[in-house]
């Protein structure tokens, strides 16, 4: 439950930032709107996100010859593209964001989700991270300290070896508190 707490409240951070540059750079009225909104918008991200790509990926296999790496590169693009036009538009529909024109409101957003993905996909170990030490402490949990990494690795004992690594095994115990 706590990691999808922490992994709910950071994306939310993030999206309302992403939300304010939305309506800082294009015409797309965002405003108070932004919290609202960035809630729409992460639900969207975690939950039909991955459904949305899924269909579009089955869409763009290819049905006779195999592709290129480029053309890969290109079509995945197209994907993540339309994907994120389908979670600007669910997005707009569901909130108070009010869109002007078509190109700067419907196209321009869209690329600018897309940036901000980029952006999370790098920090979001990081910032879930920090999120999950600030959980830890608004709830009076005392949070495991990190351990270093272990050099040299230990005979494994019958009885705790089942071929996790000691950070899959701290993972792991995390779930089941």
């Amino acid at each position: 439950m706590k990691a999808w707490v922490v992994r709910f409240a950071s994306l939310l951070v993030f999206n309302v930032v992403v939300l304010l540059l939305i309506g800082w750079l294009t015409p797309a009225r965002v405003g108070w709107s932004a919290l609202w909104a960035g809630i729409v918008l992460t639900a969207l991200v975690l939950w039909v996100k991955p459904l949305v790509a899924k269909m579009f990926r089955g869409l763009a296999e290819p049905k006779s010859r195999p592709r290129g790496k480029f053309m890969e590169w290109l079509v995945g693009l197209a994907v993540t593209a339309g994907v994120a036009v389908v979670v600007w538009v669910v997005t707009v529909l569901l909130s108070g964001v009010q869109v002007g024109n078509w190109f700067w409101g419907y196209i321009l957003p869209p690329l600018i989700l897309m940036i901000g993905w980029g952006v999370y996909s790098l920090i979001d170990d990081k910032l879930e991270t920090q999120a999950g030490a600030i959980y830890d402490k608004a709830t009076g949990k005392d949070a495991a300290p990190v351990a270093a990494p272990e050099t040299t690795s230990p005979a494994p004992s019958k009885d705790h070896y089942d071929g996790l690594t000691a950070e899959q095994r701290r993972m792991l115990d995390d779930l089941r508190t």
